[in-house]
């Protein structure tokens, strides 16, 4: 009877065991660090390259590594903290030919799927939406886990005119270029 007590003992810690093992694995990671993330884009403005960035974002990612496609993501941009050129050109930026910050301080992705096309690299599907204007979006993402982050790299091209960013003038294609690559590295703390 002793022996049978120990052996169930024995079995019920196993079987624990081996169930607690395989949730540890399965970090969770949600929490944005913004000092270590960026949001940074490049132009073609009268034929010369423009580099670019947004300085404040935030939003609400889960991502799990063990279930990828299980993630969500809805990253909110401001705006307003547009910052390329100088002065004179982040304030035009921010008038109703571009962004028209007083009317629409953000942009709002959403993903709405997510797929793993190898290990560590997702295609995320979803939607931006930007000067009341949604359109669909994909994006390329890398990913690796270091100690207790993960670390995303994706890219991603924006086709400005889709939003009506640049109106009048500067719906010139020649004077400045539709495409818009994105480059985002975004750092995500374990929960």
């Amino acid at each position: 009877m002793k022996n049978k007590l120990i052996a169930l003992i024995n079995g019920v810690v196993f079987v624990t065991t081996v169930a607690l093992s395989g949730s540890l694995s399965a970090a969770e990671y949600s929490g944005i660090d913004v000092a270590k993330s960026k949001i940074a884009f490049t132009s073609k403005l009268m034929g010369s390259k423009l580099s670019g960035s947004f300085g404040k974002f935030s939003g609400k990612i889960s991502f799990n590594s063990d279930e990828p496609e299980k993630s969500k993501a809805n990253l909110v941009i401001d705006l307003a903290s547009f910052n390329a050129g100088g002065e004179e050109l982040q304030e035009e930026a921010k008038g109703k030919d571009w962004f028209n910050t007083k009317v629409f301080p953000t942009a709002n992705f959403v993903a709405d799927s997510v797929k793993v096309v190898s290990p560590n690299n997702l295609e995320i599907r979803g939607s931006l939406a930007m000067k009341g204007k949604a359109v669909p979006l994909v994006i390329s993402a890398k990913y690796q886990i270091q100690g207790k982050q993960a670390v995303f790299d994706a890219s991603f091209l924006l086709l400005r005119l889709d939003f009506g960013l640049g109106s009048g003038n500067w719906s010139d294609t020649s004077a400045v270029a539709n495409e818009v690559p994105v480059t985002v590295h975004l750092v995500l703390n374990q929960k």
